[in-house]
């Protein structure tokens, strides 16, 4: 299951810089994750301040 990134997210880009795949991507309004990329390493969710990225199957 991939991640994906929660309305929490404050756009701080941490979660980038940690993602080993690359699947992090800056929007308009918060991150994203490219589901396709995602290889649920959970390295997004461990660095994230606000907790906004989890795991698809938690949402």
């Amino acid at each position: 299951m991939a991640y994906v990134i929660t309305e929490t997210c404050i756009m701080c880009g941490v979660c980038k810089d940690q993602c080993p795949t690359n699947a992090i991507f800056e929007g308009e309004k918060r991150y994203f994750i490219k589901k396709e990329l995602c290889i649920s390493c959970g390295a997004c969710a461990a660095i994230c301040p606000v907790g906004a990225p989890k795991d698809e199957k938690e949402e």
